[in-house]
């Protein structure tokens, strides 16, 4: 049985202030959420402030991203090492803004993958195509080729303690959503992919949607037999929606 999980991406927002006032209203409803993990991931330069205010709590510490290098003169970088001490359990490597904005390329997303598995933190490994892609029915093809670079650098050993995260690029801070039916026909080819290496981590593997998942469309996408969870982007900036989600 795989445990739900749902992770807050608060991206880059957010200040002293209202980051206090946000995971205070989390934790104020955390009773109420019943069997599913809960993790946030803060801009760099709160993680130390929301680490101490998630003390005693259950909730989940992750970074949005980290460097693809160990250590060395790599100004504004911040490597996995430095953010395993900061307390994280995870880090989200390869979001679609990173690899569209900054162009990441699938082989830089593969060493930043493997710089958190060699920091025994857990990559949140996003894949995902974006409008065009899918409008040429390349949607397999490209989640494919990115999760083949991770497979080429590290194996299907270092999918044994890893989180994917489907994101379609079309439906990120569009309000568009895919269909459950459609993000579950992707979860599927995820998992399937995988079991092709390796079937005990295919099926214990857990793979989160991530497009513009909301309260209104939770439940009925959580329903579906490979979705195990959500990435959440605009909802996670709002304790009680990201409770919802998280009780859906």
């Amino acid at each position: 049985m795989r445990q739900p999980l749902v992770a807050g991406n608060w991206k880059l927002n957010g200040s002293l202030e209202s980051v206090s006032a946000l995971v205070s209203g989390i934790r104020a409803q955390m009773s109420i959420v019943r069997d599913t993990e809960v993790a946030v991931c803060p801009p760099f330069i709160y993680l130390q402030h929301v680490r101490q205010l998630l003390k005693g709590s259950e909730i989940s510490l992750g970074a949005q991203d980290c460097s693809d290098q160990a250590e060395g003169a790599y100004t504004g970088e911040v490597s996995a090492s430095m953010i395993r001490e900061f307390g994280c359990t995870y880090v989200i490597v390869g979001h679609s803004e990173r690899r569209h904005i900054y162009g990441e390329s699938d082989a830089f997303v593969a060493a930043k993958f493997a710089q958190v598995r060699d920091n025994n933190l857990i990559p949140i490994l996003c894949v995902g195509e974006t409008l065009e892609e899918r409008e040429q029915e390349q949607t397999e093809a490209v989640i494919a080729r990115q999760l083949d670079a991770v497979l080429k650098h590290s194996g299907i050993g270092a999918f044994g303690n890893a989180i994917i995260a489907y994101e379609p690029v079309w439906a990120i801070g569009t309000g568009k959503t895919a269909t459950p039916g459609q993000a579950q026909q992707v979860h599927a080819f995820v998992r399937s992919r995988l079991k092709e290496q390796d079937e005990r981590v295919s099926g214990l593997i857990r793979i989160l949607y991530g497009g513009s998942m909301k309260p209104e469309n939770a439940g009925a996408l959580m329903q579906e037999e490979d979705i195990d969870g959500g990435l959440i982007g605009g909802a996670s900036l709002k304790a009680e929606d990201f409770i919802a989600i998280t009780t859906a």
